[in-house]
């Protein structure tokens, strides 16, 4: 198992209570010859100070978590090679920093990429308390401090909120505390007329009474657990509207249910129509999240947070930054991030996400978000994420999440340098590998934009007309004469959500990025790009590129010489992503030129 704290080779008895009695743990095991001294600070809280001495001795200080990050934190630079020349002081960005699991009572994970649940089987929290703590080092290493362990598409049966089951997930938080990372639980809004009452309506007495007992019970089992994780009213979760009431009124009753625990609604904006008609040409799916929300700013109570999916679809190759987050300024907001592959190869393609989340800040204001969550990719492989180089963007996530002006090929290079044993020039080999695999995989599945070309459900492989005329809202629009859908004000009228400045960057396409291009325009296969090719030729470009490049990233890549077993594990899926690649580059193109009619202009093989 080649993680990156796998060269720490003392494994933490379970006897820790504390944060602070982790970093003393981990201080002394790494650095068996060096004095040090810890001073814990409780109004620092997750901030630290490492002050350098004489004979090597140092100090930190810190919270209880601040010691405990600026125990990793020093760890891990000396794992890199990086000496500590001065004083170093850090704190985060954002006070939640969460990853979101979506593991089922039966210990299957929808989305899941990396085996089965880590913590679920059969019904009950069943998990190996060897594992629990690997995964609560792993997070705390790179300051993670909320686990949600349930699926936010909550099954039944529901038991984490039941008085028969709490002691079980007594028992789980205990074993992450140490780490600083406090469990989270996902809620079904419904989940009082399991229990009696006969309506979820959330002005309702009877409601109201049964989530403030509920809590009660919860917090008296885990008093520092963080809170609910909600998704309501979106692809057939019960919610607000069944009553005529808003998200603000529904996340606000959780709310006040919590308030006294300290614990937060995290209530998740992925609200849509899934079952629109593919007729329909007035509907646009990105619109949604905004026409749900953006009237509601400041309506939500003060432990509620939005949690916004960083683009306006689904987690696709390419998305625009969501226009909740750049608009909605009274409201408490997290971006939500995707580390399971779900549409970006399924832990099997390689594909390093932090070029696209830099992308993301790019956009974004640095005082617009408060917190910040991932959909895990976390499993019980081996490796705990399947391929074993997808934990970089657990790694670099992390690195993120504490500090969103990380150097993206700072931080890929460190998770190397701390998981492989490689000299210079195969490390750089692997960074500038990992680096450049967003941008393969996206030349050959979406061009210019264009998402959903993908096998319907299962979301791997390429099928250009799956979702096209799906109830999913999904559509590329693509005939003989044009593709794409022209979401101006003279189309959808989708980029009127944005703030000026962000809508003169899109709205004409003869300045748009190419690569947004056909998410914001519907144009002619013939169109003049401003490189001087047409549209038609840099689709067949890109998707001719993206397979030529992931040809030579597998050459590169399996020159590397990779331990055991992650090496047969790289060489697997990388044959997978060769066969893959090669169907996304022929049947595209293929989709295109029978629609088009154009020829290739260098006369590569297309397939009538």
């Amino acid at each position: 198992m080649n993680l990156w704290l796998g060269k720490l080779s003392k494994t933490p008895p379970v006897t820790l209570r504390t944060p602070a009695e982790t970093a003393r743990f981990e201080l002394e095991s790494f650095f068996p010859h060096t004095p040090f001294d810890l001073y814990e600070q409780t109004d620092m809280g997750d901030a630290y100070q490492i002050v350098p001495g004489n004979d090597g001795f140092f100090s930190i200080t810190g919270g209880s978590t601040g010691l405990l990050y600026g125990a990793y934190r020093l760890i891990m630079d000396t794992l890199c090679g990086k000496a500590l020349s001065g004083t170093v002081t850090s704190e985060p960005k954002y006070s939640l920093r969460m990853i979101n699991c979506w593991d089922n009572a039966d210990g299957d994970i929808e989305r899941g990429y990396a085996g089965r649940s880590l913590f679920f089987r059969n019904g009950r929290l069943e998990y190996s308390t060897e594992r629990i703590q690997t995964l609560g080092r792993l997070l705390a290493s790179v300051g993670l401090n909320v686990l949600c362990i349930n699926n936010v598409n909550v099954h039944y049966p529901a038991q984490l909120l039941l008085e028969d089951y709490l002691p079980d997930l007594a028992a789980l938080a205990d074993l992450f505390r140490p780490f600083g990372v406090r469990l989270m639980v996902s809620v079904d809004f419904s989940q009082p007329m399991r229990h009696g009452i006969s309506t979820a309506d959330p002005l309702d007495p009877a409601v109201q009474a049964w989530w403030k007992e509920t809590a009660g019970r919860v917090y008296a089992a885990v008093p520092d657990l963080a809170g609910f994780l909600v998704k309501a009213d979106s692809e057939g979760r019960p919610g607000p509207f069944t009553y005529g009431r808003n998200h603000a009124e529904g996340a606000n009753m959780l709310a006040d249910a919590l308030k006294p625990f300290g614990g937060v609604v995290v209530w998740r904006c992925f609200v849509y129509n899934c079952r629109q008609d593919w007729r329909d040409t007035k509907t646009d799916r990105p619109k949604a999240a905004w026409e749900h929300y953006a009237f509601l700013d400041g309506e939500f109570a003060e432990n509620v947070i939005l949690q916004v999916k960083h683009g306006p679809f689904d987690f696709q190759v390419r998305e625009p930054l969501s226009p909740l987050l750049l608009g909605m300024k009274k409201t408490k907001l997290a971006m939500e991030l995707q580390l399971a592959q779900e549409y970006t190869g399924h832990q099997i393609d390689l594909y390093t996400m932090i070029p696209m989340w830099k992308e993301l800040y790019e956009e974004l204001p640095a005082d617009n978000i408060m917190s910040i969550a991932a959909v895990s990719n976390l499993g019980d492989d081996e490796n705990y994420t399947g391929h074993p180089l997808a934990a970089v963007n657990l790694y670099t996530y992390g690195l993120l999440a504490w500090n969103p002006d990380v150097n993206a090929e700072e931080a890929v290079a460190r998770w190397c340098r701390m998981t492989y044993d490689f000299t210079d020039d195969q490390e750089q080999t692997l960074v500038s590998l990992l680096l450049s695999s967003r941008r393969t995989y996206e030349k050959y599945t979406a061009p210019l934009g264009i998402g959903w070309m993908i096998t319907p459900h299962e979301h791997y492989g390429p099928n250009p007309s799956g979702y096209e005329y799906d109830l999913w809202g999904t559509y590329h629009k693509a005939d003989r004469n044009a593709v794409g859908i022209n979401r101006t004000h003279s189309g959808t009228g989708y980029l009127d959500q944005y703030p000026e400045d962000f809508r003169r960057k899109y709205e004409d396409p003869a300045v748009c990025p190419d690569l947004f291009l056909l998410f914001y325009h519907r144009l002619p296969y013939d169109y003049r790009m401003r490189d001087g090719r047409t549209l038609i030729q840099r689709i067949y470009d890109d998707h001719f590129e993206g397979l030529e490049e992931t040809r030579v990233m597998a050459d590169r890549l399996l020159a590397l010489p990779f331990p055991e077993p992650d090496a047969s594990v790289i060489r697997d899926r990388m044959n997978q992503q060769l066969y893959s690649a090669r169907e996304w580059c022929d049947i595209i193109n293929t989709f295109f030129h029978r629609l088009s009619g154009a020829p290739d202009a260098h006369g590569r093989t297309i397939y009538d």
